[in-house]
């Protein structure tokens, strides 16, 4: 059991590393395009919304050391 979660784990960071910024920039196309009713896609577009903001928090954060 403790392998499948480190597994899933593992694979949910490197998806959200590689897969956060095209999502993020690609989703307003998808919502205009009929997906508006999909809430899944839009919570996920909100999760890599806070990824986003939490990398530039830490990119202004360690700056300054």
């Amino acid at each position: 059991m403790k392998r499948i979660l480190r597994e899933l784990y593992g694979s949910g960071i490197l998806f959200f590393y590689f897969f956060k910024w095209p999502f993020f920039l690609l989703f307003p196309y998808l919502y205009n395009s009929g997906l508006n009713e999909n809430y899944i896609l839009n919570m996920l577009w909100f999760f890599t919304a806070g990824l986003i903001l939490k990398d530039f928090y830490f990119m202004y954060k360690n700056r300054g050391s």
